[in-house]
């Protein structure tokens, strides 16, 4: 099933002073500065993304921004400090197809990226550019809609189009053996995945009823909760929990 994605946004460190939104026409990318409301919008990068916006992202230091796009090299990212600075130069290997999604780990030392292509998901170490793409996973996903961390930096999720539809790996500087998957997997494509702030638990959506999908995850898949009583009313595109 291909992606036709809603639009992501995103709040840099530091209180949460600027928003982003990646978006399908040029320049792709909008931030403003946020002070309960919208200031005047910062100007567009000199490099812009190269095509449709698909996820942005800040990294936690909130020192670089992170766009995931249509076309090669399907990832951009740029410093930033109250505005765009030039471009970083794009990684060796660049993702194989559409970036779809892009997540900094919590240390902000990494950054991944799913898409269309196998191996479906991209991780690069971080520090100021992009560092030797790390090895696939030995079980890849299919094509990846969105990725992200733990908040202790120990696991990497992704959901993505066929079943399971979820996989998550231990990460340490690198791939481990995909954990098993849920009893009771999510009941179509995932789109949107996050874990909860303390790591305690981890949300999927996706496009089949009941749309949202929440397990306790402990290094591995707890019994699915049940589906809240009133149901999203059509395909969960993305998903977020509150801050503690």
């Amino acid at each position: 099933m291909r992606h036709p994605h809603g639009l992501r946004a995103a709040a840099a460190a530091g209180g949460g002073s600027d928003i982003a939104v990646a978006h399908t026409t040029s320049p792709f990318i909008s931030v403003y500065p946020w002070s309960s409301g919208f200031g005047t919008k910062y100007a567009n990068p000199a490099t812009l993304p190269a095509g449709v916006g698909r996820s942005v992202a800040f990294s936690p230091d909130g020192a670089n921004i992170a766009v995931a796009h249509d076309s090669s090299p399907f990832i951009n990212v740029y410093p930033w400090s109250s505005g765009f600075g030039t471009k970083y130069a794009n990684p060796a290997t660049l993702p194989a197809g559409v970036g779809f999604g892009v997540a900094f780990s919590p240390d902000g030392a990494n950054i991944a990226v799913c898409h269309a292509t196998s191996p479906f998901i991209s991780v690069y170490p971080w520090s100021s550019g992009f560092g030797t793409k790390y090895a696939n996973p030995a079980t890849l996903p299919d094509s990846g809609s969105s990725v992200a961390f733990s908040p202790d930096g120990a696991n990497i999720a992704v959901a993505h189009d066929s079943s399971p539809f979820i996989n998550v790996y231990p990460w340490s500087s690198g791939f481990g053996t995909k954990y098993a998957n849920p009893a009771t997997l999510p009941a179509g494509t995932g789109f949107g995945v996050a874990f909860s702030p303390d790591g305690a638990n981890i949300a999927v959506a996706h496009v089949t009823s009941p749309f949202i999908s929440v397990y306790p995850w402990s290094s591995g898949f707890g019994t699915k909760y049940a589906n809240p009583a009133t149901l999203p009313t059509g395909f969960g595109r993305s998903v977020a929990f509150s801050p503690l």
